[in-house]
């Protein structure tokens, strides 16, 4: 097993721990032949490089620009290994300050020591429900490993997971090929928002470590709530016990500074996402031809989910709010363009002050306003 990166198994968790339980406990993927898996991952490597100039004409983003952010199709320990290393470089501030708090006398180290592979183990439980669905991702802040590129001075990486795109194709009994090229529409559009708007990714991870910088909370109170997510997915809590107050892991930690900070990230990525979903909906019918049949069943999985735990873990991890930004944000990126045009959207692409505010999402002509208003003479 190739480790994470260097120490990976000090500290608070044990990272390699989590890769090899994430990746014993994850579900097989669907049953495809060896010629089958190379067809598909040929095909999705086709229509990455299709969907990108899709996405830049749609949008007008990066029609000049150029980049070197690496396209990996992977499968679901892929996924894994790729999302503990992001994880791991993202977190580290908020660990460090974890284990300063903890402590470094004799039984904390030993304490630190089985309590790093207890929540790697736990961590590795989440990971392996989560890697059976997500589609595809674009990692921001992706450091490169032996068996993982990324991008030069801190680009980030594009993640295509071909067994998941061929379960869910099959779930929803859509065409394959089209179903293949919207989701990389998709997941294109996020590679494009950070190759073609050059400041978006330094912003994004201020913001992220001002909210890890400001978490003041015992160390243990962070851990249980990933103990209490990997109990709900192992059947370990009761039925109909959601403890605490049905938070999810990221509001227990915040701080009335943490909230500010935390309003600001809602609304970016709810404008990050509801771009995705605008552009590759504004793109499909061109290029998909069966994409209302894949939106409406797609839609529908969303909403539905898949059980009762699922729905459970969603909230808890904080999944309920995801789906939430896909719907919001895309209502917004819709309602400016239809009021002001793609060229008058892009405007948000400026400087962070030009990005929606959590209220301005939610009222998208308050921001055309604030952004589009001609200084007074």
């Amino acid at each position: 097993m190739t480790s994470i990166g260097g120490a990976a198994s000090s500290g608070m968790v044990d990272w390699n721990l989590a890769v090899a339980t994430a990746t014993r406990l994850m579900r097989p993927g669907p049953d495809v032949s060896r010629d089958e898996a190379r067809a598909v991952v040929a095909e999705l490597r086709r229509h990455a490089r299709s969907a990108e100039e899709h996405v830049r004409g749609f949008t007008g983003l990066g029609t000049e620009e150029t980049h070197d952010t690496p396209l990996l199709v992977v499968d679901r320990p892929g996924w894994v290994r790729a999302n503990v290393a992001g994880f791991r470089e993202l977190l580290k501030p908020l660990l460090d300050k974890m284990q300063e708090r903890r402590g470094t006398g004799p039984g904390n180290v030993v304490l630190g020591t089985v309590g790093g592979k207890v929540t790697g183990v736990e961590l590795g439980m989440l990971l392996s429900f989560l890697a059976s669905r997500v589609l595809g991702q674009y990692e921001t802040f992706a450091p490169a490993t032996r068996d993982l590129p990324a991008g030069a001075n801190g680009g980030g990486r594009l993640l295509l997971v071909a067994p998941n795109i061929v379960h869910v194709e099959r779930e929803l009994d859509v065409e394959p090929h089209d179903f293949r090229l919207w989701v990389t529409l998709h997941e294109e559009t996020h590679r494009t928002q950070f190759t073609a708007v050059p400041w978006l990714r330094d912003h994004l991870q201020g913001e992220i470590q001002s909210f890890l910088g400001e978490t003041d909370v015992d160390p243990m109170t962070v851990l249980e709530r990933v103990r209490e997510a990997a109990q709900s997915l192992a059947g370990g809590r009761p039925e109909g016990e959601e403890g605490d107050d049905g938070r999810s892991f990221v509001e227990v930690v915040q701080t009335p500074a943490q909230r500010e900070i935390l309003g600001r990230l809602t609304a970016v990525m709810s404008l990050l996402e509801g771009h995705a979903d605008f552009v590759m909906d504004g793109v499909g019918p061109e290029v998909v031809p069966s994409v209302a049949e894949i939106r409406e069943k797609f839609q529908q999985r969303r909403a539905k989910g898949a059980s009762r735990l699922d729905m459970a873990l969603r909230k808890l991890l904080g999944l309920d709010a995801k789906l939430r930004q896909y719907r919001d944000g895309e209502r917004f990126v819709r309602a400016v363009v239809e009021e002001v045009g793609m060229d008058g959207f892009n405007r948000v692409w400026t400087s962070p002050n030009t990005l929606p505010t959590k209220a301005e999402i939610a009222k998208p002509a308050d921001w055309i306003t604030r952004v589009h208003s001609k200084p007074e003479a």
